[in-house]
This record gives C-alpha cells, sequence and structure tokens, in this order.
C-alpha cells in the first residue's frame, strides 16, 4: 500500500501512556477542570483567586504530578508521555494511521458532497490497554471501536499484532479496512442510520435485535470497501495483493469463524458481526462500485 508520504489527519489523540485520574483526557480530571477555570481566573479583573500561568505551571507540577507546560504552549492536550517514547516501529505505525484516517477523511467529504451533505470528521483515539469513551470504558481485548456518543474511533494498536497473529491476516491494507471500517460507523451516525437501529432494536426480539446488528455490521463493511474503492481509483494508494489483504482480514473476523475457533461450534442466530462470506461480500460490493447506493444492507433480502 502506497502510503509514505501522504497527508496526516490532525484528527488523532495519542492517549497512550495516559494513566488515572490524572489523565489529560476524560472531561473531569483535574488538570481539565484546571484548564477549564484557567481563562476565568485570569480574565478576573478585582484581582481577587487571580492565578497566573507561573502558577498554573507549578500546581500542575506540584500537586499533579504532570508537566502541563506543553499543553499550555502546544494546546490541544492530544498528546502524552507515552507518545514521546515509542519506538520507531510504533512511530510509522501512528503515521500510518494518520495517513490512512486523512484518506477516509477525502472520501467521506467528497462523498457527502455528492449527496448534498457536509461531512464532519470524527477523532481518532490511540490507546494502550484500556481507555475511557462517552460509551463507558474500553479495553484491548475489545478490539477497535466506534463510540457514536461522542464520534470517536478507538483503536489499541496492539490489535494489528492480534491480527497478523492470532487471525493470519498481515498487510497494511488489512490494518487500513480495519480503520475504515469503524469510520464507516460514523458514517451511519452521520446520516441517521444508528439512531434508527438503536431505536428498532429496542422494540425487538434479542434474536432480531442481532439481525440488525449484523446489517448495521455489513454496511459499515460496504462503507470500508467504498474508501478502498476511492484510495485506488483516485489516489492510486494499492498495490498488488492489497485487496486479497483486506478479503482475508474480512473473513479472519467473520462471526462464524471467531465462534469456530472460540467454542468449537456456531451459533448463527448469535451472530452480531456477519459471516466471514458476508463480511468479504459487502465489503466487495463497496469496492467495486464505490457507490453508497449499494451499501443498503437494511432493505437487501439476501445478507
Amino acid at each position: 500500500m502506497r502510503w509514505k508520504g501522504g497527508r496526516r489527519s490532525s484528527n488523532i489523540e495519542d492517549r497512550r501512556g495516559s494513566s488515572g485520574p490524572m489523565s489529560l483526557v476524560g472531561g473531569g480530571s483535574a488538570i481539565s477542570l484546571l484548564l477549564r477555570f484557567l481563562p476565568m481566573l485570569l480574565r478576573n479583573k478585582m484581582g481577587r483567586y487571580v492565578l497566573g500561568i507561573g502558577a498554573v505551571v507549578f500546581f500542575g507540577s506540584r500537586f499533579l504530578g504532570v508537566d502541563i507546560m506543553p499543553m499550555l504552549l502546544g494546546g490541544g492536550g492530544s498528546a502524552t508521555s507515552g507518545a514521546q517514547s515509542l519506538t520507531p516501529q510504533e512511530r510509522e505505525l501512528s503515521d500510518f494511521v494518520a495517513v490512512v484516517l486523512a484518506d477516509t477523511e477525502s472520501t467521506w467529504h467528497e462523498q457527502f458532497r455528492r449527496m448534498g451533505k457536509q461531512y464532519k470528521e470524527p477523532k481518532l483515539v490511540l490507546f494502550s490497554g484500556s481507555v475511557g469513551s462517552a460509551c463507558g470504558k474500553g479495553q484491548s481485548a475489545m478490539g477497535p471501536f466506534y463510540c457514536p456518543a461522542d464520534q470517536k474511533v478507538y483503536i489499541d494498536l496492539s490489535f494489528y499484532n492480534d491480527l497478523k497473529v492470532r487471525h493470519k491476516a498481515p498487510g497494511d491494507f488489512a490494518q487500513a479496512y480495519v480503520i475504515a471500517h469503524e469510520v464507516g460507523h460514523h458514517i451511519q451516525t452521520l446520516l441517521g442510520i444508528s439512531s434508527q437501529v438503536h431505536a428498532a432494536k429496542q422494540r425487538v426480539s434479542k434474536a432480531e435485535a442481532n439481525v440488525l446488528s449484523v446489517r448495521q455490521e455489513l454496511q459499515a463493511d460496504c462503507f470500508a470497501g467504498i474508501w478502498g474503492h476511492e484510495a485506488n481509483v483516485k489516489r492510486q494508494m494499492l498495490e498488488s495483493g492489497d485487496l486479497q489483504e483486506a478479503i482475508v482480514a474480512a473473513s479472519a473476523i467473520g462471526d462464524d469463524r471467531l465462534q469456530k475457533r472460540g467454542q468449537g461450534y456456531v451459533v448463527p442466530e448469535s451472530f452480531t458481526h456477519g459471516s466471514s462470506e458476508q463480511r468479504v461480500r459487502w465489503f466487495q460490493k463497496g469496492f467495486q462500485t464505490g457507490d453508497v447506493s449499494v451499501c443498503d444492507t437494511f432493505s437487501a433480502k439476501t445478507l
């Protein structure tokens, strides 16, 4: 996959290395509260409770045990101490994720323009071990996930090693497919699909809710295929063998394959993401056409 030298998205939140209540993330932390009230303290014209920049830095370093000068100077609040101690391989993978995310942005800005809509870019959060989100606490064992409540994609990059070793799905385009799939869920949120599915699930049985989940996941696979189509046709990012990498990855994480490996047998009525064959088919639909209209899994008679 030809990705090096590509534009890197600025919508990356690197939370690797953050820990506990002193993290720069998780809106109620001591630092976030301090930074939230800092402008009001500095604007106080009466002289009462005025806290200077130096005092803020001292307070953060002395009592919170965190150097917040980079936050005050650099803004943003997305960098963490963990990001400063990455290996060259980890840095390259972080760059790769940023380039892929940027490319999905290019794809979906254009697709939404064609629909007469405006695309709102999601954030992508890098974490290690566990992470807090508006949808609750996420764990590495869960794999990458999207939270519609805060419109962020969450990924522990160690998942890519699992994809390669455990699921036998190596390759950079396989890794890119995973990101594009989660961005697909963001598309569903922006189009109102996710909220409709959530509401529908409340009115049906568990088995019927599972079917709705499968249709939602397969549509995200189709949306991932649309990104792959655009990346290949318009930006010539794909190389020989890349498409097969994505197909292998989609197949490796089908419900039937995972259940067979985990429990030795398959229970189709418990599927929530779709079978290997279904995931591959819907990814290819998007990849072959680049047409959002072919991704209507909810109207499809057969999946």
